[in-house]
């Protein structure tokens, strides 16, 4: 099973970051919060602040631990880790590796397509129960 860190970046306003995965990747069109495989030898933290590094371009303060889900694709088995993460300073995040970069309302998630190992999250995020 491969590790992913996922950080939930809110802006002050509240809206939270979502990058559109790329065409010619798995789950490609689908949006997701920013984040990647861990690597050999680091934390989930230290994977979440190298991945923001490399798919933004910016650094990240990683704070609380939100939840965790698994999801088995086609493509391999997957634990997602959520945490809250602060962006440094007033850099604005670039999408090096997204199609397209959105700050999005929690409430407004549920209009964007999600692969399913996101679904947990998004219903916390939003205050809503899971279905």
């Amino acid at each position: 099973m491969k590790i992913v860190g996922t950080a939930i970046i809110a802006d002050k306003e509240g809206r939270i970051l979502i990058g559109q995965r790329p065409e010619g990747k798995d789950l490609a069109g689908l949006w997701e919060f920013p984040g990647g495989k861990q690597e050999a030898g680091e934390t989930v933290e230290q994977c979440i602040v190298r991945e923001i590094r490399e798919e933004l371009g910016v650094c990240c303060r990683v704070g609380n631990f939100l939840m965790s889900t698994s999801k088995a694709y086609p493509h391999g088995e997957f634990k997602l880790m959520f945490y809250r993460a602060e962006l440094d300073g007033t850099a604005e995040p670039q999408p090096l590796v997204h199609q397209e970069l959105r700050w999005v309302r929690p409430e407004e998630l549920a209009q964007y397509a999600f692969p399913p190992a996101d679904v947990e999250i998004i219903n916390f995020l939003r205050g809503t129960p899971e279905n």
